[in-house]
């Protein structure tokens, strides 16, 4: 004869499984990052470069190397800004500091303010992709109809792996304009 399962041993059993669940749930949790890491490094996605000026350019130009830079630029959906590199693709040595622009047009008939947020594929390359001067370092404010070309200056370090010879910088430009003004309003 089977002994009869009480209800108070069903509940314990219930009540385990659900605090098993929550602490798995938590520790994937902790787990995203990492992931999320790893699988840009695998894919070469989401390749993150310096937001902030680099001054140790002094290093020299490896002219038995070229690089392909291939430039892309990527309105998000909510910017209504025309958005375009003036060069798609151009050849550069480890070493030298190199510039180009990057073309922007405010069609609306009012004041918008953008943020270029940058990413270089593959990821393994952000390492080495060193922007000197960049028009992602600060909001850029256009009135309407306003146009402008925004500079970039980079360089690409010695050290960049010997396999690598194309790089790609990818722009995603997003309207910020709600939030400047927001932020403006909330320190008056």
């Amino acid at each position: 004869m089977a002994t009869p399962v009480t209800k108070t041993k069903v509940q314990r059993k219930l009540v385990g499984k659900l605090t098993l669940l929550v602490l798995c749930m938590f520790g994937f949790g902790f787990a995203l990052v990492p992931l999320y890491d790893l699988l840009c490094e695998i894919t070469g996605i989401n390749g993150k470069t310096n937001t902030v000026a680099y001054t140790d350019i002094k290093q020299p130009v490896d002219t038995s190397r070229e690089i392909n830079v291939q430039f892309i630029a990527i309105n998000n959906d909510k910017m209504s800004w025309a958005f375009r590199p003036t060069a798609r693709t151009i050849k550069v040595n480890p070493g030298a500091p190199t510039e180009t622009f990057f073309y922007a047009k405010n069609p609306m008939d009012y004041q918008m303010t953008g943020q270029a947020v940058p990413s270089v594929s593959p990821a393994r390359a952000a390492a080495y992709f060193h922007k000197v001067e960049c028009f992602c370092f600060d909001q850029q404010i256009l009135e309407s109809g306003e146009d402008v070309e925004m500079g970039l200056q980079f360089v690409i370090d010695n050290d960049l792996p010997d396999d690598v010879r194309t790089i790609t910088l990818t722009y995603t430009l997003f309207d910020v304009t709600e939030d400047r003004v927001a932020s403006a309003y909330s320190l008056n």
